[in-house]
């Protein structure tokens, strides 16, 4: 099972889309091993951020991300960073899929409602720099050999 973390970003709380967001993973079939509400430090957005330092849209990035509060998630399941970067849709919401998170309800570039993970390695990274290990939740479901086998 592969692991993943997602960010609902200040306007999908602020629009009152996380629920909405979190059940799409969970009728997925996606576990979720943990779960919490933060105001961003710009500390911890700038660690977040860290890959585009000196890029011209960073400073944007560091400054939205602590707007307003996220929720952010790990979430368990196979290939579960293909699969979920797939159901957020492309990073600019006009381009982004009909049927995907940003398709049905993003509109502008920074306001794009969800981060997730690209890739094992930036998973790894990211889950460890907004998780502590003893904040995921090892459990299982009846519904993972429905859903995983």
């Amino acid at each position: 099972m592969q692991r993943t973390l997602v960010i609902v970003k200040p306007d999908g709380v602020q629009r009152g889309l996380v629920g909405k967001i979190l059940a799409r993973f969970e009728e997925r079939g996606f576990k979720i091993l943990a779960l919490k509400m933060e105001q961003v430090s710009r500390e911890l957005a700038e660690k977040h951020y860290e890959v585009h330092k000196g890029k011209f849209f960073y400073e944007g990035l560091v400054t939205y991300i602590g707007s307003s509060p996220v929720v952010v998630m790990v979430l368990e399941g196979h290939e579960a960073i293909g699969a979920v970067r797939a159901m957020v849709g492309a990073t600019r919401p006009w381009e982004a899929a009909a049927g995907t998170i940003r398709g049905d309800y993003a509109m502008m570039g920074l306001r794009n409602l969800i981060h997730a993970s690209d890739a094992p390695e930036t998973a790894e990274k990211e889950i460890a720099l907004w998780f502590k290990p003893e904040e995921l939740v090892a459990y299982t479901r009846e519904i993972d050999r429905w859903v995983n086998e």
